[in-house]
C-alpha cells in the first residue's frame, strides 16, 4: 500500500528534498516512493546505441489491455537518466497504466534533431512490443516534463519522426506536456543555444509550428509561476494554437509548485502539492482507444 503523507508534512518534504542536492533529490524521491504497486523491467533495448535503453513499469499483478504512457524526462537535453524517474513509472503504474521511460542521446554527443529520432524510436518500440507487457498499443500516449515535454510534443505534432519507423501520429491517442518549452525562439538560455544550433535555429524546431487539424489531443500542465519556462509563452501559446485548429486540449496551471516540483508532485509523498497525477490519470483513462 502506498505511504500517504499528511498535507502539513509536504512542505517539510520539499525542504528536505531541496537540501539533498549532494545525493540527488530525484534519488531521494525514488527512495520515498513505494515500489509495491508496480513491477519494473529495466534496460530493455529499443535501438542499437548505448543510450537506446528503456525501463518498463507494469501495475503489480500484471496488466491486460492497459493504457501505455511513454515518458521523457527533462534536463535541458544535456543530462538525465531514466532510473532517476522511477517515481514517475511507479506513479503511473499505480493507476493501472503501463509506463515506459527511455533514455535518449544528449548534448554534446548529439544536437537537435537527433534526440527526437531516439524519442520516436522508443515510441515505435512501444507500439510494436508493449502488448507483451500487458499494454494496449491502441491506447498509446507520449508524455514528458520540461525538455522531455518538448520531445513528446515534437513526436506527437511533427509527422516526420514517427514516419521513419513506419508510424503515423494518428497512432497516438494523445500526449501530455508538463512545463514544456514549445515556442522558445529566440533562445535565451545559454546552455540551450548550442543544442539547437544557435543562432541558426530552424523555425521547424518549435512544436507550435507543427500544429495541424490531425494533431492528437493534448493535456498541457504548467506551474503558474514557472521561472524557467514561461507558461504563458509556451503552454499558453501552444494551447491557443491547438484550440484554434480544432484540436482537443486541456490546459491546466497549478500554483504552489515550481518548474521542478510540478513533476515531483507525481511522487507519492508530494501529491499534496498539485493534482498532477490525477489529471494525467483522468486524461489517459477517459480518452478512447484507437478504433
Amino acid at each position: 500500500m502506498a505511504r500517504r503523507f499528511p498535507v502539513y508534512a509536504v512542505g517539510g518534504l520539499v525542504l528536505l528534498l531541496g537540501g539533498l542536492a549532494a545525493c540527488s533529490p530525484l534519488k531521494a524521491l525514488n527512495a520515498l516512493s513505494p515500489a509495491g504497486a508496480s513491477t519494473a523491467t529495466a534496460g530493455v533495448a529499443y535501438g542499437s546505441g548505448p543510450r537506446n535503453k528503456l525501463d518498463i513499469y507494469v501495475p503489480n499483478g500484471g496488466a491486460t489491455g492497459a493504457p501505455v504512457v511513454v515518458f521523457f524526462y527533462g534536463g535541458n537535453w544535456n543530462k538525465g537518466e531514466r532510473a532517476d524517474y522511477a517515481f514517475v513509472g511507479r506513479a503511473l503504474a499505480s493507476r493501472g497504466i503501463v509506463a515506459v521511460i527511455p533514455d535518449y542521446r544528449l548534448y554534446p554527443e548529439v544536437r537537435y534533431p537527433d534526440f527526437l529520432d531516439d524519442s520516436a524510436l522508443a515510441v515505435a518500440w512501444a507500439a510494436r512490443e508493449i502488448a507483451r507487457y500487458g499494454g494496449d498499443p491502441a491506447r498509446l500516449f507520449v508524455m514528458g516534463h520540461s525538455a522531455g515535454a518538448y520531445n513528446a510534443a515534437m513526436v506527437a505534432l511533427d509527422e516526420s519522426y514517427l514516419a521513419k519507423s513506419g508510424m503515423k501520429t494518428a497512432a497516438l491517442r494523445g500526449w501530455i506536456g508538463l512545463a514544456g518549452p514549445y515556442d522558445f525562439l529566440p533562445i535565451v538560455n545559454k546552455d540551450t543555444r548550442p543544442v539547437f544550433h544557435h543562432p541558426n535555429t530552424p523555425p521547424g524546431s518549435q512544436p507550435v509550428n507543427h500544429v495541424g487539424t490531425t494533431s492528437p489531443p493534448a493535456l498541457l500542465i504548467a506551474a503558474s509561476s514557472d521561472s524557467l519556462v514561461n507558461p504563458a509563452d509556451n503552454t499558453g501559446r501552444l494551447a491557443a494554437k491547438l484550440r484554434s485548429t480544432g484540436v482537443a486540449v486541456t490546459e491546466l496551471y497549478y500554483g504552489g509548485v515550481t518548474h521542478t516540483t510540478l513533476v515531483a508532485s507525481m511522487a507519492a509523498p508530494l501529491r499534496g502539492l498539485a493534482p498532477t497525477l490525477d489529471a494525467v490519470d483522468s486524461f489517459v483513462n477517459e480518452t478512447p482507444r484507437t478504433p
